[in-house]
């Protein structure tokens, strides 16, 4: 009793929040479920979007499907972040002999406050909100940390655009809810506009539909996810791709894999992705089976070094071992896998799947899926080499500050959640099987045949 008492009080210590510092009215509403956010649960999002790449900006419409939850306020807070422009907000009817209604809207920097007697409707009733908007979408600056939009072009000129938000939000490029803990309970559609590429995206390829327009844009790129996403998840990546598809047996079934890679990178892409079979089936074992069987498992090349995008992993690893070519853990055996294909992927079961209600603690993303490097690293090399590999991760944590940062003001806390949060999940390991409350059984990893 008293070694489980220790061990919970080391716990607190190390993801103890911070002290309190300055936070703005902005940060509040961002991080905090607020009484244009409280009374109000998202069902789906339908997004359509066009790009006019020549001016790198964007014009669109988000669909919002919710339901009242409680007795509504007068207001309703919808994020879209500055420069971009809300142009209308309309209520969709909802019923026969209702009418579509055109709502009133006022900015607060980065919030839009839609304005109508919300309070005259029913609390159990399911509404539609048309948003419209236009913009020039910040750039990123270093994708994926200090995100936004990455216009580029590949080494043959042709166009490569991709967007990063984790952190910074979805709300920088189309208007949502953006928080944590409201995904859509129905999933989510997305249609691409950009004449001459189709745009890979989230979930499963719906097929362009020729008939439908965009004003003068087409064709229509058509994605969809069937599972709850959150809001920075939802990506979209344009380039000229190539694409292949193969499957797995994993512990549901049939799960399909798609795999895509600029043009003149197949021949090592195909190389470099062989390894997604192998960590797939060791992830499900360790952790449960693939939480997206509905969506599928993509794995895209992304100008920028990765993110875990639901059902849409993002790929920048120049096709190196380790990370970029390096061992982050010091140990030796960093360049035993591509770091980028392991960690990002793993987050589609803590992140994806498991997702912190407040970014503050991010560190389950963060720190679990880290711990799971070490995982795939024990089905690779054993058991010895995947400690060796996870304690040598351990000499990048800094101490600078708790892992967890101050609940409801958009705080993610230290960088240390990755590694100091994989030092916790692999001291509770340890700890339990030292004390024969928990054996884990040997993986036998490369010495069995895996499909």
């Amino acid at each position: 009793m008293i070694k489980k008492i220790v061990h919970l009080f080391i716990v607190w210590y190390l993801l103890s929040a911070n002290a309190t510092f300055a936070y703005t009215h902005a940060d509040t509403l961002r991080g905090s479920n607020g009484r244009g956010r409280d009374w109000w649960d998202v069902t789906r999002y339908d997004l359509q979007v066009a790009f006019d790449t020549g001016n790198k900006s964007i014009s669109g419409v988000n669909q919002v499907f919710f339901n009242i939850v409680k007795t509504p306020h007068d207001s309703m807070q919808i994020d879209l972040q500055e420069p971009m422009i809300l142009d209308s907000a309309i209520l969709l009817a909802s019923a026969p002999g209702e009418t579509d209604k055109a709502l009133h809207f006022v900015r607060e920097g980065n919030v839009w406050w839609v304005k109508y007697p919300f309070h005259k409707l029913k609390t159990g009733k399911s509404e539609m909100l048309s948003l419209c908007y236009h913009g020039v979408p910040r750039a990123a600056v270093r994708p994926p940390w200090d995100g936004g939009f990455t216009w580029t072009h590949d080494s043959t000129g042709k166009l490569w655009v991709a967007v990063s938000c984790q952190g910074l939000g979805a709300s920088v490029w189309w208007p949502c809810k953006d928080a944590q803990w409201d995904e859509p309970d129905n999933g989510m559609a997305m249609r691409f506009y950009v004449p001459g590429y189709h745009v890979i995206s989230n979930g499963r390829d719906l097929d362009a539909d020729t008939s439908t327009t965009h004003g003068a844009m087409s064709p229509v790129s058509g994605w969809e996810v069937k599972n709850p996403i959150n809001t920075y998840d939802v990506t979209f990546y344009i380039g000229d791709y190539v694409h292949w598809h193969d499957t797995i047996i994993g512990e549901k079934g049939l799960l399909d894999l798609d795999f895509y890679a600029l043009r003149y990178h197949e021949d090592l892409a195909r190389k470099q992705f062989e390894v997604v079979k192998q960590m797939l089936h060791c992830y499900e074992y360790w952790l449960g089976p693939y939480p997206f069987y509905e969506d599928g498992y993509k794995l895209v090349e992304a100008p920028y070094l990765g993110m875990e995008h639901q059902s849409a992993i993002a790929y920048g690893n120049n096709y190196k071992m380790g990370y970029e070519g390096s061992d982050r853990s010091m140990s030796g055996w960093g360049l035993a896998f591509d770091y980028i294909i392991i960690h990002e992927s793993g987050h589609e079961w803590f992140g994806n799947s498991i997702t912190a209600k407040d970014i503050a603690d991010n560190w389950i993303h963060e720190g679990i899926t880290t711990y799971d490097e070490s995982l795939f690293a024990e089905c690779l090399m054993g058991k010895t080499k995947a400690q060796q590999y996870c304690r040598g991760e351990w000499h990048n944590i800094e101490n600078d500050k708790p892992i967890i940062g101050n609940y409801g003001v958009n705080d993610e806390g230290s960088n240390d959640m990755y590694d100091k949060g994989a030092a916790i999940m692999y001291m509770i390991r340890v700890g339990y099987a030292h004390n024969n409350r928990f054996r884990s059984p040997v993986y036998p990893g490369l010495r069995i045949k895996l499909q």
